[in-house]
């Protein structure tokens, strides 16, 4: 690049940054080193036939000091500017956007990054990417995920089931005692029973045996 485009750059940048007719997306991106990163500006007007990509290395001021990285030309293609590495910038065209592609960059990558094109009579620069490189990305983002809550399942408290035997011994030696004194009363009121039938029975029989003697006992 010519040093007298470059004082022109330099000197109108300040007062046309954001321009409408540019629309640079995304506004802020945050990778991670030796990373790839696809910059875009579209323009409104689908008759630009040469577009420049800048990077601004600090903020925003009247020192701050921006570096014209390549542009796209309709019939040349990518122009480098001297110094730079051309295998880890590449610029194309899609339509009506334009692309820096950037790979493996580096912390010193980080700053904000202008696509312009120079219109009649003033320069025309895009709203601006500003990009951060770290060696380590930030975990707090992680922070941000709602968290699903549980559901709360209320259960009923089973009832305990008693272990060991239903009764105590003493409850068993006093069932088995109180059943044997019921067998021994039947059996005793079995007998009784039998042997007053059978007294029965042989009275019986001998007043058939021997009616008429019973009979004058009784007279006299």
């Amino acid at each position: 690049m010519r040093p007298r485009m470059w004082l022109l750059l330099a000197a109108q940048l300040a007062a046309l940054h954001g321009n409408s007719v540019l629309q640079q997306t995304p506004a802020y991106i945050m990778v991670q080193t030796n990373q790839m990163v696809m910059l875009s500006c579209k323009a409104i007007s689908s008759s630009t036939t040469r577009i420049y990509w800048l990077r601004q290395l600090h903020a925003p001021s009247s020192n701050s000091h921006h570096e014209i990285l390549a542009f796209w030309d309709s019939s040349k293609g990518t122009i480098h500017s001297e110094g730079v590495e051309q295998k880890k910038i590449t610029v194309f065209r899609d339509g009506s956007s334009f692309f820096l592609n950037l790979t493996r960059v580096k912390l010193e990558d980080s700053g904000t990054y202008f696509c312009m094109v120079i219109g009649s009579p003033t320069l025309i620069f895009g709203t601006g990417t500003q990009l951060s490189v770290v060696d380590i990305l930030p975990t707090t983002a992680q922070t941000t995920k709602k968290s699903t809550p549980k559901k709360t399942v209320c259960r009923l408290p089973r009832p305990e089931t008693r272990k060991g035997p239903l009764c105590s011994p003493i409850t068993l030696s006093l069932l088995v005692a109180g059943i044997l004194v019921l067998l021994v009363s039947l059996g005793v009121a079995i007998h009784l029973y039998c042997r007053q039938r059978r007294a029965r029975l042989r009275f019986m029989k001998h007043l058939r045996l021997y009616p008429l003697q019973e009979c004058s006992r009784l007279d006299y």
